[in-house]
């Protein structure tokens, strides 16, 4: 089925994205794999296009685009021709508006500028070594001392953990109450703050994954972000659009692994005629290819309530679960269908399947989003 087509502007938007991925990002691809950090150049780069924060008012120096299918076609546009590693979508769109929505007005004078241009680089640390999806398990937390918060624990797994300068840390401030937790800007260089491990990881190898440790760091008042004892509140209002992000990633990905194994089988030959004649090939891409374009579909009607109505809870639970797991299914058949040439990294279906595996488990697991579902029509 052919998509609902997107307004002219946001096609023209797109063929300048494309540009930019092609030139700016796919020739760093392999070294920043092997180096496993991306330059933090590139999000300079990505700042000079607009492509940063871009929902951000013009007072601070944004474009002030509200409209959520720029950022999906950043997400489209980077799974065809950039780098899965390349988290700008995590700093933009998923990080940035907790600061747009809970920051006070000098906060956003702070931040928000540099995070427009690349020179600020959001992370957000919420999951502990014991403490994943349940918040509710976090130990990290902040006493308020005199005029001061000191923050102690330790957070693990926090994308762009290496490069961030500005990290939205979660943390108990209320010994007394599981839920009541608080949102603290930690910023690079303050004392007390350190950057352990830049994690070695099966996939998005060019992605900084950290461990972070806070000993002692001294806080103000201005660098709590939003309500004391709300931050779980706070933190539930971005979950929605963290998942749809993840399942346009998704569906974009698993259009890119069906590519590659289209192209492979055609070429590839097994008993004398390409493997894309025999009946099991046909039939496992068939499925597949009618899953994603179903996918796609749900995908582009949840964007669609992002920018009017709103999405729901249960909705984006519903297309994270979906996608995540379709992706998995089509990486899984693609490099099944390539023998052994898919299990050699040269080839990128080989890369997709080892990105792939983290998509049913960040954003909450496949087994948190048929709790949510399931809750919604049995509870």
């Amino acid at each position: 089925m052919q998509r609902k087509p997107f307004l002219q502007e946001m096609e023209q938007f797109r063929d300048t994205a494309i540009k930019f991925f092609q030139k700016e990002i796919a020739p760093h691809r392999e070294r920043w794999r092997e180096q496993r950090i991306v330059d933090r150049e590139a999000f300079l780069k990505a700042g000079e296009m607009g492509f940063l924060c871009m929902w951000a008012d013009e007072k601070y120096g944004g474009l002030g685009l509200k409209d959520f299918r720029y950022e999906q076609i950043l997400v489209e546009e980077n799974a065809n021709h950039g780098d899965s590693g390349y988290f700008i979508t995590l700093h933009s769109r998923l990080v940035g508006p907790y600061i747009e929505h809970f920051a006070t007005e000098e906060q956003k004078q702070r931040f928000i500028p540099g995070m427009i241009t690349g020179e600020i680089i959001l992370a957000i640390a919420m999951t502990e070594p014991d403490a994943g999806s349940d918040l509710a398990g976090m130990k990290t937390h902040a006493e308020k001392i005199g005029d001061e918060w000191v923050l102690n624990g330790s957070k693990t797994y926090i994308s762009n953990g290496i490069n961030a300068d500005v990290i939205i840390v979660a943390a108990k401030t209320n010994p007394n109450n599981p839920h009541a937790m608080t949102l603290f800007l930690v910023e690079r260089g303050m004392e007390g703050f350190e950057r352990g491990r830049n994690l070695k990881k099966m996939g998005l190898k060019s992605q900084d994954t950290a461990e972070l440790f806070f000993n002692d760091v001294k806080l103000s008042d201005k660098n709590v972000l939003g309500k004391v004892d709300g931050g779980f509140y706070h933190l539930m209002v971005g979950l929605a659009e963290e998942r749809l992000i993840a399942a346009c990633g998704n569906v974009a990905a698993a259009k890119v692994a069906m590519a590659h194994t289209r192209e492979f089988v055609t070429g590839r030959k097994v008993f004398g005629k390409p493997l894309s004649k025999m009946q099991n090939t046909r039939f496992k891409l068939a499925e597949l290819d009618a899953e994603i374009d179903i996918a796609q579909c749900y995908v582009d009607r949840c964007v669609e309530m992002v920018n009017g109505e709103g999405l729901d809870a249960v909705d984006a639970a519903r297309a994270k679960l979906w996608t995540s797991e379709l992706n998995g299914r089509m990486v899984d058949v693609g490099l099944q269908l390539h023998g052994g040439a898919g299990y050699m990294e040269e080839y990128p279906i080989c890369q997709l399947y080892q990105d792939e595996r983290v998509h049913r488990i960040l954003a909450g697991t496949s087994e948190i989003m048929k709790e949510i579902i399931a809750r919604s029509i049995l509870d």
